[in-house]
């Protein structure tokens, strides 16, 4: 008889792609099914790249997280673990109320891979969207006054709508996350952050999403062109105004291409004809990978200038991977991979003229961007080697479930 699999749920709001919660799965899920049957409980659909996840996950499981009949939720999800009788829940994007208790209460192990702040934080991303300052506070009475995190922007309601967050149900998910087998982190920030929010430390597990190594990059000469690069969705927290102000201090000639969109990109614009920017800043929107591999053979470095506090930044891994020197402000774990002097320029949290300065610095300097750009290659394959994050993974997952079974 073939000894039956142990079989991991993936919990996670959304079926498709959307963002980098759903490209880290798609990246090691394939790879997790070396060793581990799988299956998939989500609460919508994204409508993009649906067939990459049915191939993954051919029988997923749709379950309404956002119910008002939680008690309903509950049954829902008790009767997916009924079905799939799975030996790990492996949670990612999801803070659902009835969802976590349930899978709690089915006794076997839940871990939970941290992409965001929306665990301890009511408004998701640890920062002032009045005085874009990062937070460094516990999650508690200051969420109320003076953040005010209970009220919270809601596009759908117009330019000045909001919702209502409640406070206690904030807190009843950090105590029930508090009860997970382990926390994967991206970076140390997640780590000292959740130790932060009282979670237990050696239930935190440091795993960044590394991407998978792809095929070779030509090499590149950055002596001619001029051309900077600013990557990612385009919203109030990835800081492109703050880049765009930053444009008129430089000296060296330049060129802006911005690739990609999202709620913040017609201010920009706005921004850039006030700043007359004219034709040295270019819009392209969301490029397909193969474009983006032209666009970083062409450019002499990124700008990555993140005022919320960013976990990760996984554009940055990429940016390093193709040996382009990175320029960024240290924001939350961006720090992890811009080491400053090795793979580009790590500067101070919002000094827009430091960030010319060093954008500036690059551009007159070529030899120098490009050896920051070898380092950062180097940096990155050996820092992140894919093979290594795979097989850690599988030890994890194999190691909590044996702990259960064994009643540890």
């Amino acid at each position: 008889m073939t000894p039956t699999r142990p079989k991991l749920l993936f919990v996670h709001e959304m079926f498709g792609r959307l963002a980098g919660a759903e490209q880290n799965i798609l990246v090691t899920a394939p790879h997790l099914a070396e060793a581990f049957d799988l299956a998939f409980l989500h609460w919508k659909r994204s409508g993009r790249d649906e067939a990459a996840f049915a191939a993954l996950f051919p029988t997923p499981h749709a379950v309404d997280f956002a119910s008002p009949d939680e008690a309903g939720v509950e049954r829902a999800v008790a009767q997916v673990l009924a079905t799939e009788r799975p030996d790990l829940a492996y949670v990612h994007k999801c803070v659902s109320l009835p969802v976590t208790r349930a899978l709690l209460a089915a006794g076997l192990p839940v871990v939970r891979m941290e992409h965001d702040h929306d665990v301890y934080c009511m408004r998701s991303y640890k920062y002032s969207p009045w005085t874009r300052r990062i937070c460094t506070r516990r999650a508690g009475p200051c969420c109320l006054f003076p953040c005010l995190a209970f009220l919270a922007r809601d596009r759908r309601r117009g330019a000045f709508g909001f919702r209502w967050v409640s406070y206690c149900r904030q807190m009843e998910l950090i105590r029930l996350n508090r009860r997970f087998d382990a926390h994967f982190v991206v970076t140390r920030y997640m780590r000292d952050e959740l130790i932060r929010q009282g979670f237990p430390p050696e239930r935190i597990h440091l795993f960044p999403p590394i991407p998978p190594p792809g095929p070779a990059v030509a090499d590149r000469r950055v002596a001619g062109g001029h051309r900077i690069l600013f990557v990612g969705q385009i919203v109030r927290g990835k800081g492109l105004d703050c880049l765009l102000r930053a444009l008129p201090l430089l000296h060296e000639p330049w060129e802006l291409v911005v690739l990609g969109d999202g709620s913040h990109r017609r201010h920009c614009e706005e921004l850039a004809a006030r700043l007359d920017l004219g034709g040295r800043v270019h819009f392209a929107g969301f490029v397909s990978q193969e474009q983006l591999t032209l666009y970083y053979k062409e450019a002499v470095l990124v700008v990555v200038p993140s005022v919320w506090p960013e976990p990760i930044a996984t554009i940055g891994l990429e940016v390093l991977r193709h040996g382009l020197p990175v320029v960024g402000f240290d924001a939350g774990g961006i720090r992890d991979w811009l080491i400053d002097g090795e793979t580009g320029c790590l500067v101070p949290w919002m000094d827009i003229p430091r960030l010319a300065d060093r954008i500036d610095h690059l551009l007159r300097h070529r030899e120098e961007a490009r050896r920051l750009g070898e380092q950062g290659r180097a940096f990155v394959n050996r820092h992140f080697a894919f093979d290594a994050y795979i097989d850690r993974f599988k030890e994890t997952f194999a190691k909590l479930i044996a702990g259960r079974s064994a009643g540890g």
